[in-house]
């Protein structure tokens, strides 16, 4: 048992760590810092506009890292924030013109990374993956929320 547990955290934490050398790699290209990348594609998500209390929750970031990258991801252009009441707090941030074409890029780059380290799976097996992880990550959700079970299923 322990060696299944040894395989899928050490699988796990092994694609996490090349995940974020790509997003480096790939900001770095366009001039930003890697970490701008999440926070863009979370906001593009939100048209709408997001809180940095919401991209705290979305990123599982703390606030004071959010902070500092929203205050250079509005020095930089990428961000706008609409104060609301002549306040900041709470204020929803969207993206600017500039901010969505680098999240798109961030987007697109995203699709060509998973088309080919995916590329050799085949349909089926692509799906039972996604089937299959969506899975595991709903469970780990549920045991971090509730705990685990004490030995013996108690």
């Amino acid at each position: 048992m322990l060696d299944r547990f040894q395989q899928f955290s050490f699988s796990v934490s092994e694609i996490h760590r090349y995940l974020l050398q790509i997003e480096r790699d790939e900001m770095e290209k366009l001039g930003y810092k890697a970490h701008f990348a999440q926070y863009l594609v979370i906001m593009s998500r939100h048209p709408e506009g997001v809180t940095a209390s919401q991209l705290c929750t979305a990123g599982d970031k703390d606030k004071a890292a959010v902070s500092r990258a929203v205050a250079e991801m509005i020095e930089k252009g990428l961000v706008s924030r609409q104060l609301v009441r002549g306040s900041g707090y709470r204020a929803p941030l969207h993206l600017t013109k500039k901010g969505a074409e680098v999240a798109n890029h961030v987007c697109r780059r995203a699709e060509v990374a998973v088309s080919q380290v995916g590329g050799s799976l085949t349909d089926e097996a692509r799906k039972i993956f996604y089937d299959t992880l969506t899975t595991i990550a709903d469970n780990m959700r549920k045991a971090s929320e509730h705990g685990l079970p004490e030995e013996g299923g108690k």
